[in-house]
């Protein structure tokens, strides 16, 4: 009976380190988060990067090519089209600023679409929507 047993819990141990040590599958691999590239331009002056799609969230990466005064701002919105979060920049005057920020979109599946609005000084504004791919 002691053989019995001792030769069950040795196939059990050598099992489970087999299976602990084998490599994952290549199909097992998580993909990695969608991106969707941006530009805004509204007269010399753009907004130009990259919005990476998270669950929860949109990471928001870039640069502003501000010629005179500029700000950038961003507005997450959900499937229902009601608006899930924002951030903006400060006024940015003659320079480049470059930004690695992260937009609120704290539902099921996230955001559904990012809008990003360019302005100027004297109150024009360009706004351009991104779909989540």
């Amino acid at each position: 009976m002691k053989t019995h047993l001792a030769a069950a819990l040795g196939f059990v141990v050598l099992t489970a380190g087999t299976l602990l040590g084998a490599p994952t599958a290549a199909g097992a691999q998580t993909a990695p988060y969608p991106t969707t590239p941006f530009d805004v331009t509204l007269g010399a002056s753009s907004v130009r990067g990259t919005l990476t799609w998270y669950d929860r969230s949109v990471g928001a990466g870039g640069k502003l090519q501000a010629v005179g005064c500029n700000r950038v701002g961003f507005s997450t919105y959900g499937a229902s089209g009601n608006e899930l979060g924002t951030w903006s920049t400060t006024l940015q005057c003659n320079v480049t600023y470059q930004f690695n920020t992260v937009l609120p979109a704290d539902v099921p599946g996230g955001a559904a679409s990012v809008r990003i609005c360019l302005s100027d000084e004297d109150m024009a504004v360009k706004c351009e929507w991104y779909d989540r791919p």
